[in-house]
């Protein structure tokens, strides 16, 4: 079910089956919204109860500034589950959603049962993957946002699924079409201003599972391994047929993996 809720002082579109022993938290990316799960949530909601959300500035959930911090959007998380009465949960973030996993992880330590970063890292960002962010935020400000939807979801995709694929990367496609640009450009700077969490995650006794594609365009496996070594003590599954959306490109081995991992907590 969803509904409309005030989390953090911001207007916030939650989903909930409301069932399970056992919840997970499914953070979306960068450009998704909540509904980039639903066919994840169908193979799993009959094992764990599944909450989603529209990250403020992204779905139709509120924009609340010109910069959204990952921090921000962590107590946007922590005060949902409030509301929800859940007081532990497993934290999926993919991509976008694991640096927001890994920010709760550091602020709201108590309400994480267990880590799972999809296609993401606890690394600040580059210096030129920081200018690229301002090349994007200046690209939504001259109105051509349609070359993001053109090129961005399918760079997503391993480059021979993309073919197989094509109904889901249109649907990327249209909900960046129907994103706000000011909350585009809110995500963009609350990214570029994110810190280095590679202790926190590093550091941190909660457990922990590390999802990676294989054909990534975005993670390197250079990049990936770097965070496997730092986290000897974490869980590791990699999607050999997988991009960026190994959740999509090989939903039934990251569903699988998923329910695998929360279970035996």
């Amino acid at each position: 079910m969803e509904r409309f809720t005030i989390a953090n002082q911001c207007v916030t579109l939650v989903s909930d089956t409301g069932r399970g022993d056992k919840t997970v938290v499914l953070l979306h990316g960068y450009l998704e919204s909540l509904n980039v799960w639903d066919e994840l949530t169908d193979l799993i909601k009959k094992q764990v109860r599944v909450i989603a959300l529209d990250l403020p500035g992204h779905g139709v959930s509120e924009v609340v500034g010109e910069v959204h911090t990952m921090d921000f959007l962590a107590d946007v998380v922590a005060d949902v589950l409030r509301q929800q009465e859940v007081e532990r949960a497993t934290i999926v973030g993919h991509s976008m959603g694991g640096y927001v996993a890994v920010a709760m992880l550091e602020r709201h330590p108590e309400m994480v049962e267990g880590i799972v970063m999809m296609h993401s890292t606890p690394y600040a960002d580059s210096e030129e993957k920081r200018t690229n962010r301002e090349r994007e935020i200046k690209l939504i400000q001259s109105g051509k946002k349609d070359t993001l939807a053109a090129l961005t979801p399918q760079q997503g995709f391993a480059s021979d699924n993309v073919k197989y694929f094509r109904a889901d990367i249109e649907g990327l496609a249209e909900q960046i079409y129907l994103t706000d640009d000011e909350g585009i450009c809110a995500l963009l700077r609350g990214m570029m201003e994110r810190p280095d969490r590679s202790k926190v995650l590093s550091q941190s006794k909660c457990p922990k599972l590390l999802v990676y594609g294989a054909k990534d365009n975005y993670i390197s496996r250079e990049v990936a391994e770097r965070v496997i070594a730092e986290n000897p003590d974490a869980q590791v599954v990699w999607l050999e047929n997988s991009g960026h959306m190994g959740f999509i490109e090989q939903e039934d081995d990251a569903a699988q993996a998923l329910i695998d991992f929360v279970t035996n907590i």
